[in-house]
């Protein structure tokens, strides 16, 4: 008898046998190499972080670690969560117990966290969206999305306007997590729901000078 598996399969099979042999070419002629004064990148990707309900907090590179800190405290975040390759100058100001994450961690432990905080890769001012691409110093997935808070650290630098810029910008082997502002869906009323597929409160930390 044969199994929905194998047939499955066979389908598949049959299909790319039908298929061309040549790849068919993807036209690409949408805009690229847009951009925008440090000024207006900034104003526009805070006002659609903020759309989101996002917190934004603007700073200096040598005020990351207070407004880590401020932030950490002002969310109640006691214990937090941090990939093994965050620069741990961010946390100098910060008081609380911090656990480093590593995959022998079982993701459901994660959840004991009062939030995380990692850096990020790379982000899209038109549209709001950080993208974390699983480096040292952004961790698995699973920490960016099990704890309640995310207190994202982001360079200006590496705020493109548009999403083909950013896009170009990322390394397409490896694992990229897309964030744009805390994790919400709505019920069958419609009523917005907060917090069900991730971080309840996504806090965004921006580096104006780097």
């Amino acid at each position: 008898m044969t199994t929905a598996r194998e047939t499955v399969l066979g389908r598949v099979r049959d299909a790319l046998a039908l298929a061309p042999a040549a790849g068919t070419p993807v036209p690409r002629a949408y805009r690229t190499g847009r951009t925008l004064p440090d000024e207006e990148r900034l104003a526009l990707f805070t006002d659609r972080l903020v759309d989101y309900r996002a917190q934004v907090h603007p700073c200096t590179a040598d005020r990351t670690a207070e407004v880590v800190a401020e932030v950490l405290r002002e969310c109640g975040a006691g214990r937090i969560g941090v990939p093994a390759g965050l620069d741990r100058q961010w946390l100098t100001a910060y008081d609380g117990e911090v656990e480093e994450d590593s995959a022998d961690i079982p993701a459901p432990r994660l959840d004991s966290l009062d939030g995380v905080v990692t850096a990020s890769a790379v982000s899209c001012a038109e549209t709001g969206t950080i993208f974390l691409d699983g480096s040292a110093d952004q961790g698995r997935r699973a920490l960016s999305l099990v704890p309640d808070l995310h207190v994202c650290v982001v360079d200006l630098s590496t705020v493109e306007v548009g999403v083909p810029e950013a896009v170009a910008r990322l390394v397409p082997e490896r694992p990229t997590t897309l964030i744009s502002g805390p994790s919400a869906t709505s019920d069958i009323e419609l009523e917005r729901v907060e917090g069900v597929h991730g971080p309840r409160t996504l806090a965004v930390v921006i580096r104006t000078d780097m």
